[in-house]
């Protein structure tokens, strides 16, 4: 999972080697914290948040089908 987030954040930035993805287990979850340079926040977000919300549909598929509650959380460093 922490895997496919790096990739589609890296695709999308303009400084790939400034993101950084963490996975924190959680009780109930595992949520997976993506961390990108400041001048790339508006690129991963989206107009309207469309690509971040993009993004976590399809975590939130994929860990569906393995059985998990996964959470993607955008942090600025």
């Amino acid at each position: 999972m922490k895997e496919l987030v790096e990739f589609m954040a890296k695709s999308l930035v303009d400084k790939p080697d400034e993101v950084r993805v963490d996975e924190v287990e959680k009780e109930d979850a595992t949520v997976i914290e993506l961390r990108v340079a400041p001048e790339d926040m508006g690129k991963v977000i989206g107009k309207q948040g469309r690509t971040a919300k993009a993004m976590r549909q399809l975590v939130k598929a994929v860990g569906a089908r393995s059985g998990k509650r996964v959470m993607v959380e955008i942090v600025e460093t």
